[in-house]
């Protein structure tokens, strides 16, 4: 399977996560190729809006050109969505950073498996699955 099937295969499964969690999720065809900023993944629900650009990789360390990171930045605002770049590493689960959680390099922003570990949420922990089975198993 080449880099953009592996690519879409991933969107796709944060896709179907998304939704069956009551989420609404759409993948946006095209986002990279558009001349227009665009996102790979809208989700939401009543509460929260979030844009998404997913990369799966089988490096150690993942990096984005400034203008990816800036488009996904200037689009989020605009939308009124939260900014997440979602990663999935070879053997690891997806996680998910903040913008402000990647590193400068100084020409690109990274981010290495370490630092998802560290700073990223799970898929869980994102949409707050975590926290809701928690407090409604103390009630």
């Amino acid at each position: 399977m080449n880099a953009k099937a592996k690519g879409t295969a991933g969107e796709r499964e944060l896709v179907k996560f998304f939704n069956e969690a009551d989420w609404g999720c759409i993948r946006i065809a095209g986002s990279g190729s558009s001349k227009y900023p665009s996102p790979d993944i809208l989700a939401g629900n009543a509460i929260r809006r979030l844009a998404i650009e997913c990369k799966v990789t089988k490096e150690n360390k993942k990096y984005f050109p400034p203008e990816e990171v800036e488009q996904l930045r200037t689009f989020s605002k605009k939308f009124g969505a939260e900014a997440w770049v979602g990663i999935k590493f070879s053997g690891e689960p997806w996680h998910f950073l903040m913008l402000e959680d990647l590193e400068n390099t100084g020409s690109n922003f990274g981010a290495s498996v370490e630092l998802a570990k560290r700073r990223g949420l799970t898929k869980e922990e994102l949409i707050g699955a975590d926290n809701a089975k928690n407090n409604g198993d103390q009630t």
